[in-house]
């Protein structure tokens, strides 16, 4: 989660969709295993246009199904009840592209942590930033840097570090953001 100190986060709706990214999925934890969930998009991952024109393919009930894995993984664990009312609303809001859904989790998830960045939008596609910007376009996790905490299954498991923004609230509530800063 990089943009902790982040002072502007820009989002770039003129690249085109990739494939294999975070850009439609996430990770929670599970009994057996992470589990992958994924947002449903109209023609499938083989798109061919820019991220502002990738629609979500609401038909296939993907909120209901990913509301109730999460209240499943996580409804015992110390801090869902904590954030259960304002993260429900994203599992029964029909969004109807990629982008605005991404951009409806990242508040929720700024407003959960207080942060702080600016939101700007570029419709042109950039292919390299400046060395000075963290471009997280092909952010590919770096499992050893992330700090352990605690984890709902991790007795049974062992230690996810790949999981969504989800587990850390859940399984710390206020002190995610601290923990979130150990990785830098």
């Amino acid at each position: 989660m990089r943009v902790v100190n982040a002072e502007t986060v820009l989002f770039d709706i003129g690249e085109h969709f990739q494939k294999m990214t975070y850009r439609n999925k996430y990770n929670i934890s599970g009994a057996n295993n992470s589990i992958k969930l994924s947002v449903p998009l109209i023609n499938g991952r083989n798109q061919r246009v820019r991220m502002k024109e990738v629609c979500i393919y609401n038909d296939a009930r993907w909120q209901v199904q990913h509301w109730r894995t999460i209240v499943s993984v996580y409804k015992r664990s110390p801090y869902f009840e904590h954030y259960e009312d304002s993260l429900k609303p994203l599992f029964e809001t029909n969004f109807s592209t990629i982008i605005d859904y991404n951009k409806a989790a990242l508040h929720w998830v700024k407003r959960q942590l207080r942060l702080q960045f600016e939101e700007k939008e570029t419709d042109i596609f950039i292919k390299e930033y400046p060395e000075d910007v963290v471009d997280l376009r092909y952010y590919k996790p770096v499992s050893e840097h992330f700090p352990k905490y605690y984890q709902v299954f991790e007795d049974r498991i062992g230690f996810l570090p790949d999981l969504s923004i989800l587990d850390l609230l859940f399984s710390e509530g206020p002190e995610a953001m601290a923990i979130l800063k150990l990785q830098l």
